[in-house]
């Protein structure tokens, strides 16, 4: 166990309602549980939040450094504290709170009052918020227990790998020589193996979705501008967004319906003004998918790298989507796919950095990517893109072109309207393809085929897209289906994920990461 876990488990000792810390959760079994579930035990008295917390707690020093899983970077010392205070209410008001107790994993890359975040770098180290960022705060609202602050890609900046200079290396929990996927794979990895109820992530170019595909999860990357950005660290604000990593379809929906909402702090959410539903699950309907029109978007499947396990369990997805009632339209193609793609994303990692840290971080011990630079505290593997951003516009091969968000860019209008254009002239609901094309790749792998599928079509056009188990390739390695919508339609790919969800049953849950083991 790293000292830091280890003198935060030491503190926890000192919280009050002590002697119950060991309190077991009785019949009520934290592996796989939903917040429905979670939700009805609390309310029948069969559990308390004391008891949950503390069985995740105990989850997650029985398994998370013994197995070397390591997702947790930092423990939340008041979690039994605010288990407690969310007891006593519940015993004053018999009312339970929308996602009361649903315990949570946070990546560290959002503002957590009075958790060190740091977006996985040492550069950081020792930087508290005194505020939530907007997402956190609204969890909190909502009867949420931030657990711990989860590792990430430091920066950001892989989606392969997650591996940070603050926490480490973060290993897949259904095959530990693999990597979770990035950034956000210590959220998708802790949530995988049980040591939360569900948490949150960012998506940029893949880092929600691509975790949901490699962990046996449920992601929602949602339209750009229906979940605020404000007091996330970024990495290209021109597509950042925050969203859910779940085991199920109704736990990220319930989670999505916490967090959206528009923010005077990030103005983009204002786009958002009369799309937000109240409530996404109300769009669990079981045969979500009769009549639904599903477009095949073979791009991503017919390429020659794509595996072949991968291709058969996409296949497979296909005729069980036409089982529950979709008419599948194969192919859908998006023309000049290559123009209207060629220099698409872009980003001002350093400008949004140093804006985050003027006005989050302060106190941080650096107030600029320059001065993260000269410290030298952070991997080598992200050097030579710190150095990107450093130098943009400095150089022909690197030019500071005019960069915007999704809604206000010339190119990616264009491709948005373009590929608007090809589903409305196709007629369908929604874009079907694997999230990632080939399996997670060995730690250290950097040579074999990636098959990341996520970083165009959604984060390009700022439509939404939700990643849903559909199967295993080579034994036990997990893999996602995705589907793409039209803007702020999150409730519409919800109904046809949990339709094909309830028809499939594809989440089991990793070996390994059982019951905790009885201490004699």
């Amino acid at each position: 166990m790293r000292p830091a876990l280890q003198a935060v488990f030491a503190g926890l000792a000192l919280l009050p309602f002590a002697a119950a810390a060991h309190s077991p959760t009785g019949s009520f079994d934290l592996q796989e549980t939903t917040i429905a579930q979670t939700e009805a035990a609390l309310g029948s008295g069969k559990v308390t939040c004391h008891q949950l917390v503390q069985g995740y707690l105990d989850r997650i020093a029985a398994f998370d450094q013994p197995t070397h899983l390591n997702t947790v970077v930092m423990l939340n010392p008041t979690a039994l504290a605010d288990a407690d205070r969310l007891d006593a209410e519940f015993d004053h008001t018999h009312t339970l709170r929308p996602l009361h107790c649903v315990v949570l994993a946070v990546k560290d890359n959002y503002d957590t009052a009075g958790l060190q975040t740091t977006g996985g770098s040492l550069a950081m180290k020792g930087v508290v918020p005194t505020t939530d960022a907007f997402m956190v705060r609204k969890l909190r609202e909502a009867g949420a227990v931030v657990l711990f602050k989860s590792n990430m890609a430091e920066w950001a900046f892989s989606p392969v790998v997650t591996e940070s200079s603050i926490g480490g290396l973060t290993r897949n929990p259904y095959d530990l020589t693999r990597v979770p996927a990035g950034s956000s794979g210590g959220t998708g990895a802790a949530v995988a193996a049980n040591f939360a109820e569900a948490g949150l992530g960012t998506d940029t170019g893949d880092s929600v979705r691509g975790p949901a595909s490699h962990d046996d999860l449920v992601g929602i990357r949602p339209t750009l501008g229906l979940t605020s950005r404000d007091g996330i660290v970024p990495l290209f604000l021109t597509a950042d967004t925050g969203g859910p990593l779940a085991r199920t379809v109704a736990d990220a929906a319930a989670v999505l319906s916490a967090v959206v909402g528009v923010d005077p702090a990030d103005p983009l959410t204002s786009a958002a003004q009369g799309h937000i539903e109240l409530d996404y699950t109300r769009f669990l309907v079981k045969d979500g998918l009769r009549g639904a029109r599903i477009g095949v978007f073979r791009r991503y499947i017919d390429d020659p790298k794509t595996d072949p396990e991968i291709k058969a369990l996409t296949e497979h997805a296909i005729a069980d989507l036409q089982a529950q009632g979709a008419v599948i339209v194969d192919p859908v193609n998006l023309p000049d796919y290559e123009k209207l793609t060629k220099d698409l994303g872009c980003g001002d990692f350093q400008g949004d950095l140093n804006h985050y840290l003027a006005a989050h971080a302060p106190d941080a011990p650096f107030h600029s990517l320059q001065g993260i630079y000269d410290s030298g505290l952070y991997l080598p593997y992200i050097k030579t893109r710190i150095e990107y951003a450093l130098n943009r516009g400095k150089t022909k091969d690197n030019p500071a072109e005019p960069c915007q968000d999704v809604w206000h860019d010339p190119k990616k209008e264009a491709f948005r309207h373009a590929l608007l254009a090809a589903m409305d002239s196709a007629h369908i609901d929604a874009l079907l393809y694997p999230t990632w094309s080939n399996p997670p790749r060995k730690i250290g792998d950097l040579k074999s085929p990636g098959g990341d599928n996520n970083q165009v079509l959604s984060p390009q056009s700022g439509f939404p897209a939700i990643t849903v188990p559909m199967g295993f390739t080579h034994g036990n390695l997990p893999a996602g289906l995705q589907l793409l919508g039209r803007p702020w339609s999150e409730g519409l790919l919800i109904e046809l994920a949990y339709s094909y969800e309830q028809a499939t049953h594809h989440r089991q849950p990793p070996a390994g990461f059982g019951e905790v083991p009885q201490q004699h």
